[in-house]
């Protein structure tokens, strides 16, 4: 019995072997999709770079990075997408968005943000915003975010239900929160009809492998007290994140701290029990030190929007500090109405060099930074460093490919100063999330180009008419 049972012990042993060596070299296996021959920056802790590299992808995740010879000789690809002249890194995070606010794009410029807001973009939503205008919208929003190297974006705005299956529709991964606010809204009279549906909206979506429901409370100047421990409480029990505007202005400072004693916008939440689950804050322009340290004990994830901020004429962000200091930092666009595009590759540069001439200091927020920021960093801003963010075996196969093979790109000493400095959007030729393919050699896959744009159009000229914005060229 002993011999018989050692025989056993040793043929499957042997058995094991086999099925490792088969599984590790695709032999009979489903076909991995590979993206080879770029350089292939990781983003992981170590800033890895990899010339001659590949990734190789199973279903949703990564399962191997190495070199190009490497991954051929362990994996056996039913799709193989060619990087060479590329550069391979993670998917990029726009932690602050509105998508469907594309639709309003150059509707009002260089003006501040609570006359943009008043006098323009609030009566231009009364007017136009409908379940039609959020869907045609988030499709502009997401062709361009896969077209431009984005895979998750959170986003803040109206019937979030409606951006939601716009958003599966394409691909993209994406935080959506249903947005609270005290006047009356197009999906909602009063806050509390607005938290009724982001409870709705929450339990609909809660189970989505792509999709995370959050509710919005737009900010603490919009929103009353009470409305404000409701919107934290609704996500408490739901177990997913709340997402707020945040000091973004003196304005915002101002009235808040008229109202609340003295208090700043932060410690005014913090005093509500605002912060005690996930949460993401967008601008956090105007920080002290106290509500710096309010925000880190939290574990506040902080959404930095360089390029509104500077259209809008509303501050500078001290990012340098807030990574200093620990916090937990991304980058967003904030809406294209604002900005006007979703391109995070000028977010990107415009940080890096915002905060340089800001300063005074070259070395403020160096290239690196501004490229975490963008990934590992955004990635942890909004609670998914454990899946997103890095290419890394385990982790969610979000991967882009850029172009770096052109007259503007070359020569390349550095590829991460490249993304930073050189890189645009339109250089991305390869989008994928979760494994899918959203985009090959800048055909997109998930969406027809044609019917999107001219629904955006259609949708524009409505816009235009309802809120009588001057004729200046095609929308």
């Amino acid at each position: 019995m002993r011999t018989i049972g050692w025989g056993l012990v040793a043929g499957l042993a042997a058995i094991v072997a086999v099925l490792t060596v088969t599984f590790e070299r695709g032999a009979g296996a489903p076909g991995a999709l590979v993206i080879t021959g770029g350089t292939v920056v990781t983003m992981d802790g170590k800033g890895t770079v990899i010339p001659n590299g590949a990734i190789a992808i199973e279903g949703a995740t990564i399962a191997a990075v190495g070199t190009a010879a490497e991954i051929a000789g362990r994996y056996r690809a039913s799709e193989t997408i060619d990087a060479r002249g590329q550069i391979i890194l993670p998917g990029l995070i726009n932690t602050h968005t509105h998508a469907p606010m594309v639709l309003y794009r150059g509707l009002a410029d260089d003006l501040a943000l609570m006359d943009w807001l008043t006098k323009y973009i609030f009566p231009a939503e009364k007017a136009t915003v409908s379940p039609e205008f959020v869907r045609i919208g988030t499709r502009l929003a997401a062709l361009e975010m896969i077209e431009s190297g984005t895979t998750t974006f959170v986003d803040m705005y109206y019937f979030e239900d409606d951006i939601a299956e716009a958003t599966r529709e394409s691909g993209l991964r994406a935080i959506l929160g249903q947005s609270v606010i005290r006047f009356p809204v197009a999906d909602a009279p009063t806050p509390v009809d607005a938290l009724a549906r982001a409870d709705a909206f929450m339990t609909k979506w809660k189970d989505d492998p792509l999709v995370t429901p959050a509710v919005a409370p737009h900010a603490p100047y919009t929103l009353d007290g009470p409305t404000l421990q409701a919107a934290r409480a609704l996500a408490n029990k739901h177990g997913v994140p709340l997402l707020i505007h945040l000091a973004e202005t003196k304005d915002e400072v101002k009235i808040v701290a008229g109202e609340q004693h003295g208090k700043s916008p932060a410690a005014y939440l913090e005093s509500l029990g605002v912060w005690s689950g996930r949460s993401i804050a967008a601008h956090a322009v105007y920080l002290d030190d106290a509500d710096m340290e309010i925000l880190k004990q939290r574990g506040v994830g902080l959404a930095h929007n360089p390029e509104s901020n500077m259209k809008l004429a509303s501050g500078v962000a001290a990012v340098p500090q807030w990574i200093a200091r620990g916090l937990r930092a991304g980058l967003g666009t904030d809406g294209a109405a604002s900005n006007n595009d979703l391109d995070m590759f000028e977010a990107m540069r415009a940080a890096a060099m915002l905060h340089k001439v800001s300063s005074g200091n070259p070395q403020a927020l160096p290239a690196r930074e501004a490229l975490e920021l963008a990934t590992r960093r955004g990635a942890e801003a909004i609670g998914m460093g454990d899946r997103l963010g890095s290419l890394e075996a385990g982790k969610q196969a979000d991967v882009i490919a850029v172009n770096v093979d052109g007259a503007r790109q070359t020569p390349m000493f550095d590829a991460v100063s490249h993304l930073v400095y050189v890189s645009r959007g339109s250089d991305v030729t390869t989008t994928v999330v979760a494994g899918r393919v959203l985009m090959k050699g800048g055909h997109v896959r998930t969406l027809v180009r044609d019917k999107v744009l001219g629904d955006a159009r259609s949708m524009a000229e409505r816009v235009r008419q309802a809120v009588a914005a001057p004729k200046g060229g095609r929308p």
